[in-house]
């Protein structure tokens, strides 16, 4: 796998499958480690992140990730991109159906959904981490600009405020870090789009 390809796939696994799930759990000795796996702008100060990550007993953020992520009534930061970049904040509408010809012209179709739209912020990383581990760098740039990146900080800074769960609070601050220091690196300029959401 290309180094490149390991953070943003420990990311999106974090913000895709429950901490219920064992496989999610095993990431958490990864977190103080986050540091060593990306060519960070400020190196020092993603060291302090990762070494200060509020952990939770379990089923307190398995509680977290159901209400933030799964939804107990109205959801306080719906992680779909839909929700935001739609009129109506559906899911499932024209940016989800034009996301997801973007994935299958890169020959990316998830079996595994657990019944989630592709537009969700997690498997959106989880995509981006497949397309750099094929080395498919213009692929990523354009999942990046056109797909993530116009509601992605915007989710995030919302995330971060969030009074649920510091936890992902933390996940949340730590993946604006990452994905300016990738836009930075990169060049992008991601598409200006209104956002209904927020």
């Amino acid at each position: 796998m290309s180094s490149y390809a390991v953070l943003p796939r420990i990311l999106g696994a974090l913000f895709y499958y429950s901490p219920a799930k064992s496989e999610t759990r095993a990431l958490f000795a990864c977190l103080p480690t986050l540091a060593d796996l990306y060519p960070w702008r400020d190196r020092e100060y993603i060291e302090q992140l990762c070494l200060s990550w509020p952990l939770p007993d379990g089923d307190s953020l398995i509680w977290q990730f159901s209400v933030l992520f799964e939804g107990q009534g109205k959801m306080p930061v719906p992680p779909w991109g839909s929700v935001w970049l739609e009129k109506d904040n559906l899911l499932m509408g024209e940016t989800t159906a034009d996301y997801r010809e973007f994935l299958q012209s890169q020959g990316l179709v998830f079996d595994d959904r657990q019944h989630e739209p592709e537009d969700q912020f997690g498997l959106m990383l989880l995509a981006l981490s497949s397309l750099l581990e094929a080395n498919n760098e213009a692929a990523a740039n354009r999942l990046l600009e056109v797909h993530l990146l116009p509601w992605g900080y915007s989710y995030l800074e919302l995330l971060q405020n969030n009074t649920i769960s510091p936890f992902y609070a933390h996940l949340a601050v730590l993946s604006v870090c990452y994905l300016q220091d990738v836009q930075h690196q990169q060049g992008l300029q991601p598409d200006k789009t209104r956002l209904f959401f927020g």
